[in-house]
């Protein structure tokens, strides 16, 4: 019996480990296996040196300071850390937090949280491209705002948002600017400073490196920025997140670090090349749409809507051959559809009916051209098996339709 062939499309939402980056952490399992924090002897020493040369490696990555760099267990923590940190450091100054509708669930839960805790919050729409309007945020800042937290490049589609001109005006308006920036380092040049970003979460595993270690950055000069600690203990991480540091997963995510500096501008030259296979193969199918601004957005993802298609349903007829995703993978468990197209103004129909396809760097060419035939095979058994489409064929205005509740 022939192994069916496994297909990895779902790189947003975890990467396999380069085999590089094992090869670098295994030492620091057992042969190296000191705690950072040991001062006494040379295996804490050993321990404190990888983790120094980690910290050099994410930092050069974004082109910061090392001392700018505090580890944390992953994006979910730098963003608590981050936004909990910034309201209660800064708490004299105001109380008003301004994001986005579209960001990750670690952004909107821990605002919501923030709220419960006397906090204000601005929700700010996108436009149909995924996209705020930078006018929107202007007129939404106030003198009781203390931060923007603003996500460098959407997790389900990709988009990337104008973070100079957003930079510009928190710069103007002396407010702090955040960035979940999760989905973007790594695979396209992050820079918070020239950026105008203050505070930046992104982790080690949508970069090829291990999962459960992260970072958050933390300017420390123009301005110099301060978080309240979430986490208390020996005062680790230059008192901002105590805990012992996870050595092999930091050692392993320096180095996928060093490696996406070397690498990224091929990759995304290759993966773009890809994703662009992918969507032209898969746009030939009738009422197929991609979501999202075409002109700004990450270069390996594409999120497809095909009409009439329930998403969950369409997964059914080629999940045992390919990993992708419909929503994203923090908030699949749930039938609803993805709070991030419904708030791009896409109907239920339309936002039920998406899958998210996201390449990386071990996705072959033979990989697309399997998806687009496993994937249009799949719309066309489900449309050919639905009452909908065929009155959607016949001309019949859905909208019109009464439907009977008995």
């Amino acid at each position: 019996m022939e192994t069916k062939r496994l297909i990895y499309l779902d790189n947003n939402a975890t990467t396999p480990v380069d085999p590089r980056v094992v090869d670098t952490m295994l030492p620091y399992f057992y042969d190296k296996p000191g705690n950072a924090a040991s001062r006494s002897h040379p295996f804490g020493w050993i321990a404190e040196e990888a983790v120094d040369y980690a910290r050099e490696q994410v930092a050069n990555l974004i082109s910061a300071d090392p001392k700018e760099i505090i580890f944390t267990s992953g994006a979910t923590e730098s963003d608590n850390l981050g936004l909990k940190g910034v309201f209660e450091m800064y708490a004299s100054k105001g109380n008003h937090i301004i994001t986005t509708r579209t960001e990750h669930k670690a952004v909107l839960d821990t605002c919501q949280k923030l709220e419960k805790s006397g906090g204000q919050v601005t929700y700010l729409e996108v436009g149909p491209d995924g996209l705020i309007s930078l006018e929107d945020l202007k007129a939404a800042i106030t003198d009781k705002t203390i931060l923007v937290c603003i996500m460098w490049a959407n997790n389900e589609t990709g988009v990337i948002q104008p973070m100079k001109e957003i930079g510009d005006i928190c710069a103007a308006k002396g407010v702090l600017f955040m960035s979940d920036a999760t989905q973007a380092v790594g695979k396209i040049p992050v820079n918070p400073r020239e950026t105008g970003v203050h505070i930046m979460a992104f982790t080690s595993h949508k970069m090829y490196g291990p999962k459960g270690v992260g970072a958050l950055y933390v300017s420390r000069k123009n301005p110099r920025v301060k978080v309240t600690a979430q986490m208390d203990g020996g005062g680790h991480e230059r008192g901002m997140r105590s805990g012992t540091l996870n050595v092999p997963g930091i050692v392993g995510f320096g180095k996928a670090a060093e490696i996406a500096k070397a690498e990224m501008a091929a990759d995304a030259a290759r993966l773009s090349k890809l994703r662009d296979k992918l969507e032209a193969g898969l746009c030939q199918l009738e009422e197929t749409y991609v979501n999202g601004n075409k002109d700004h957005r990450m270069p390996h993802v594409t999120n497809i809507s095909f009409k009439h298609v329930e998403g969950e349903g369409l997964m059914m007829t080629f999940n045992k051959n390919i990993a992708v995703s419909s929503g994203s993978a923090c908030t699949s468990a749930s039938l609803e559809p993805s709070y991030v197209l419904v708030s791009m103004g896409l109907g239920d129909d339309l936002a039920h009916s998406s899958i998210r396809f996201s390449l990386g760097r071990f996705t072959t060419e033979e990989d697309v051209d399997f998806a687009v035939e496993a994937v249009s095979k799949g719309v066309n058994h489900m449309r050919d098996l639905s009452p909908i489409w065929e009155m959607y064929k016949e001309g019949i205005d859905l909208n019109s339709v009464v439907w009977s509740a008995h």
